[in-house]
């Protein structure tokens, strides 16, 4: 059944703190969601997406998490494959990937038991075309979306719906340690020849959190200014 009518349905938004987290809690509100942001800092909670303890500790204080979007990630370094480190690319896959999956074995029960719950896990282009001089976060990035396909299929019979977004570049914080170079060759390929904004990514996310999505899960949905072209 769907969350109790006429009672807010609650929220869970990790790297809430800043960028595109920031704006979907702010717009999934606009929605009526009682939504709790997470973060290292400057959210609601502060906590660790890759401590499966501290985000068990979340889900105890926590009202019943009817929708969960995974917004915390990293970039990661800027340089070319072979001058990145095995460390570096562990660091980024705890983040990027463990993290959604560890916010997802936490919260994923719940939403199934109730028989309602939307999952918007936040990829990216990169994770689908492979940005150059940045293959730890396209990879991860990757994971990402392969861990949406298979979550969805899972949990298409439960009332419990897994998308994923893929921005192209978007302007928030993340993208302030991505060096000149790298951002100038991503902006470029965006036909309508400018970054993204926050708040339009947030609109998709709304959507994709609502019931005004129901016939579509374990699918990709592009916010790239036109760059997709698959």
């Amino acid at each position: 059944m769907n969350p109790t009518e006429g009672s807010p349905r609650t929220a869970l938004v990790t790297g809430g703190g800043s960028g595109l987290g920031a704006a979907a809690a702010q717009r999934l509100r606009a929605d009526g969601v009682a939504v709790t942001t997470l973060d290292l800092r400057d959210a609601d909670v502060a906590a660790d997406v890759t401590d499966e303890a501290a985000l068990a500790r979340v889900a105890a204080e926590m009202s019943p998490v009817d929708v969960l979007v995974n917004s915390a990630g990293i970039v990661g370094p800027n340089r070319p494959l072979e001058a990145t480190t095995a460390e570096e690319w562990r660091r980024v896959f705890d983040v990027n990937v463990i993290g959604t999956v560890n916010t997802m074995r936490t919260f994923v029960p719940g939403m199934r038991e109730r028989g309602w719950g939307r999952i918007v896990n936040v990829a990216s282009m990169a994770g689908k075309d492979g940005n150059p001089n940045l293959s730890v976060y396209s990879a991860s990035k990757a994971a990402v979306i392969g861990l949406t396909k298979s979550a969805g299929k899972e949990l298409a019979t439960s009332g419990v719906l897994v998308n994923a977004i893929a921005p192209a570049v978007i302007a928030t914080p993340m993208n302030d340690n991505t060096s000149p170079d790298v951002l100038a060759h991503i902006t470029s390929l965006i036909p309508m020849k400018r970054v993204g904004r926050p708040e339009e990514v947030a609109e998709l996310i709304a959507f994709l959190c609502s019931d005004r999505v129901s016939f579509s899960t374990g699918a990709v949905y592009d916010i790239s200014g036109g760059r997709a072209t698959y």
